[in-house]
């Protein structure tokens, strides 16, 4: 049976995320009628007006059809965002309520990187899991604080909802929606032909962290800064609480707030963040790295950085550092 795909071209959307998803879909086309079997997928570009300006007028996009001109569609999916994120909703108010009434008709919806943004603003995601990209993540919950965002999670599905990590990460998406639609077998090849890798499942060894220090609590934005000047110290949460005067219960309650980390996993994600950029750098072997960031059990190390970047110490520093992976023989 023909699935209906609408790729929607929203004002200020990134040109790649709307061209993209139309090449994969069209592609498997392609793959099936030459193997001799009939296309799966209708595709259509659909906007507000026939033509959408996008990365202001450099780039056009001739829709095919208008919103009101889709009465039915299987799979909406949206683009990524462009711009100040808040703008870029405001310029497309009328996708809102035609993106829920389809959703409620019946349609799938997914939404590709910070797309999510546009996702969330119709309110289908409430109560619900969400994925997009690491760097917007603070904005997003600070936006849609009754949406659950994923750290770290290449795609989120939810009662007919997707929604992507950052960046290229959204083309894993794509690939789970052609091994829904046309099987296991196809989404492989498809991953072969354009040189996709399927079934990634994290975006965190690509992510880098930046403690969220847009808030108004000056205390803790002054532990925030202490943590971060001490790297290579054994931080407490109750030295930092007995630094700044706050009772420790009170004190986590207002860092995780202000920063939506406990003091603990701050202190991690800024331990494991300086790593990182050592192995990416330097020539250090993985214990010295490990004790300039304030960890002496190699064992606690490596379970803490694979935590947090999905990948070892080793394979990371080989990964990020040519260098180090040429002399390891990687």
């Amino acid at each position: 049976m023909m699935k209906h795909i609408t790729i929607l071209v929203p004002k200020e959307a990134v040109m790649a995320s709307v061209v993209d998803p139309s090449t994969l879909f069209h592609g498997v086309n392609d793959f099936l009628q030459a193997a001799g079997k009939p296309a799966l997928f209708k595709i259509q570009l659909v906007g507000m007006s026939g033509q959408v300006e996008l990365t202001n007028g450099q780039f056009s996009v001739r829709t095919d059809a208008l919103l009101k001109d889709v009465k039915q569609t299987d799979l909406i999916i949206i683009p990524a965002l462009g711009g100040d994120l808040k703008t870029a909703i405001k310029k497309n108010g009328d996708l809102i309520p035609w993106i829920i009434k389809h959703y409620q008709k019946g349609a799938e919806v997914a939404s590709l990187c910070i797309g999510a943004f546009l996702l969330a603003a119709t309110g289908l995601l409430n109560g619900k899991e969400c994925s997009s990209h690491w760097l917007t993540a603070a904005q997003f919950r600070e936006m849609f604080p009754e949406v659950t965002l994923v750290d770290g999670r290449i795609i989120t599905e939810q009662q007919g909802l997707y929604s992507s990590g950052g960046a290229t990460s959204y083309w894993n998406l794509l690939l789970h929606l052609i091994e829904k639609y046309a099987g296991r077998e196809m989404a492989i090849m498809a991953a072969k032909i354009y040189a996709l890798e399927i079934d990634r499942k994290s975006q965190s060894p690509f992510a880098m962290f930046r403690g969220q220090k847009k808030h108004e609590d000056e205390p803790i934005k002054q532990a925030q800064e202490f943590i971060e000047t001490n790297i290579a110290e054994r931080i407490q949460v109750e030295e930092l609480a007995s630094r700044f005067a706050i009772g420790r219960r009170h004190f986590e309650r207002r860092f995780k707030t202000a920063t939506n980390n406990t003091p603990g996993e701050y202190i991690q994600r800024v331990k494991i963040e300086a790593a990182k950029k050592q192995f990416e750098i330097s020539n250090k072997n993985i214990n010295e790295v490990m004790y300039d960031v304030g960890y002496s059990d190699g064992k606690t190390f490596r379970t803490v950085f694979k935590k947090i970047t999905g990948i070892s110490p080793i394979d990371y520093r080989n990964k990020y550092n040519k260098g180090a992976a040429v002399a390891t023989g990687s």
